[in-house]
């Protein structure tokens, strides 16, 4: 039976990875969490007016099936939709509008760019699709050694191939307009990545298919579904930052030591399984791994830097042409990729908790914005922005892959029972892909641990689950 196992990391990859280790493994596996900041990473909120609010990971996508499962399981609720429009903004003026009437905006982006949004549509939906099926593998208890090998199965070479591309170069040949793209795409990317349409095309699709309506947030805010995870789980949450990680071994297993630091000093533990959440990047995380031959290298790539304010103030919409207030129609205004434009989107946020009472602000009145940027914004962008405001909260984050940089994908196997979760990010950072890499990391576990190696890699899945079910 496996005894202790580690999870270093209590963000949401954490905390799904220790779910579905007890799910798989059975409720006598000891775990251990280790998280040296908040649980929840960076499913984090801050308060204004004694309110919550989210400042990141805010929208869960529809087809997310491990997030609704979660929801469900741990008994929290969708939080209320207040609807809202957007429009993408050129830093001179508006070049997509968002209206109250569905037909006239389809008609709108008819108009503007003729079949370029049907073909992104069919793009999205087909990879989508594709996609879903990992829901049936992994219902069947199959799993991938890496992170090749899960597109390979749902995509074939194309999917592999999605992640060393841009997203540009595969719109442009199935018929998108360079107009299209560099409008609406460019700004889509912009208000979730923090960067440009030459993002791989697959984490492009996947933040693509979340701009296409139908996303949900969590009651209360979307943290709670770590830290309920890991309070069903009963794991043992140590308030720790991991060092380093050294190899023994004992009667022909690897038997792992955790060094960590926290408030009462240095300790380390052992381990039988290890999963890290916890980017090993240079610039993330000084780790150290001692004692394995061959040596586990660092890996390639880098984080992209991104800054999210949240700002209590008055709009100043007169900079959006707007010179009265009254008259400002848009709650989310995303932005296309100019060089003087200094943010990349902004919302008029609503509270983590949302009364049915509850009522958005005016367009005049003082409003809760989330402003997202590269850099922290100086005096003058704030009064550009607005005309007054009462507070600004800076949170700076290494929040996503810099996309740019990434040759080949991070492994998922960094030794024998030593898993490394974050590298999904780099096929698509977002909530569901980091829930499916943790119940892909569960499973291959599982099925190493007992050599079910029926189970992994397996070839021509769609055909076996088909005669399966």
């Amino acid at each position: 039976p496996l005894s202790p196992a580690a999870v270093v990391g209590a963000g949401l990859g954490g905390s799904a990875a220790a779910y579905f280790l007890q799910q798989h493994f059975g409720p006598q596996v000891q775990l251990d969490v280790y998280e040296a900041g908040d649980v929840g990473g960076r499913l984090a909120t801050v308060t204004v007016n004694k309110q919550q609010y989210e400042s990141r990971g805010a929208s869960i996508h529809a087809l997310s099936l491990h997030m609704q499962d979660f929801v469900k399981i741990l008994g929290l609720k969708h939080r209320r939709e207040v609807a809202g429009k957007s429009a993408i903004f050129s830093g001179e003026h508006f070049v997509l509008e968002e209206t109250d009437w569905y037909l006239l905006n389809l008609f709108r982006l008819w108009w503007h760019y003729g079949i370029s949004f049907l073909r992104l549509q069919m793009w999205v939906e087909e990879v989508m699709e594709k996609f879903m099926r990992i829901y049936k593998y992994q219902a069947h208890g199959y799993a991938f050694s890496s992170l090749e090998e899960l597109l390979r199965s749902l995509g074939g070479e194309a999917f592999v191939n999605m992640t060393q591309r841009s997203v540009a170069e595969s719109l442009l040949e199935v018929g998108v307009t360079q107009r299209f793209v560099d409008d609406v795409i460019a700004a889509v990317l912009r208000s979730s990545y923090g960067q440009s349409v030459l993002v791989p095309a697959f984490a492009g699709a996947m933040s693509l298919a979340g701009a296409q309506g139908s996303t949900w947030a969590v009651e209360g805010g979307n943290k709670l579904v770590c830290s309920g995870l890991l309070k069903l789980t009963k794991a043992n949450v140590i308030s720790a930052r991991v060092t380093g990680i050294s190899l023994h071994s004992s009667e022909g297993r690897a038997l792992y030591q955790v060094h960590y630091e926290s408030t009462e000093g240095q300790g380390s533990a052992f381990y039988d399984m290890v999963v890290l959440t916890t980017p090993l990047h240079p610039s993330r995380s000084n780790f150290t791994f001692k004692n394995f031959d061959p040596p586990i290298a660092d890996l390639p790539g880098a984080f992209q830097p991104s800054v999210t304010s949240v700002v209590h103030g008055y709009l100043n919409s007169s900079y959006f042409g707007f010179p009265d207030p009254k008259l400002f129609p848009f709650t989310s205004i995303l932005t296309t990729d100019t060089p003087d434009l200094f943010f990349h989107a902004m919302d008029n946020i609503c509270p983590v908790n949302i009364s049915a009472a509850f009522r958005r602000k005016q367009p005049q009145e003082a409003a809760v914005w989330r402003v997202l940027s590269q850099q922290p914004l100086d005096k003058p962008q704030l009064k550009t922005l607005f005309r007054s405001y009462y507070s600004v909260q800076v949170s700076q984050w290494q929040a996503y892959p810099r996309y740019d940089a990434a040759k080949a994908l991070p492994p998922l196997v960094l030794h024998e029972n030593l898993f490394y979760l974050s590298g999904a990010e780099w096929v698509a950072s977002s909530m569901e892909m980091i829930a499916v890499a943790a119940k892909n990391v569960a499973l291959l576990a599982y099925n190493r641990w007992h050599q079910d190696l029926e189970k992994i890699d397996q070839k021509d899945l769609m055909h076996k689950v088909k005669t399966e079910l």
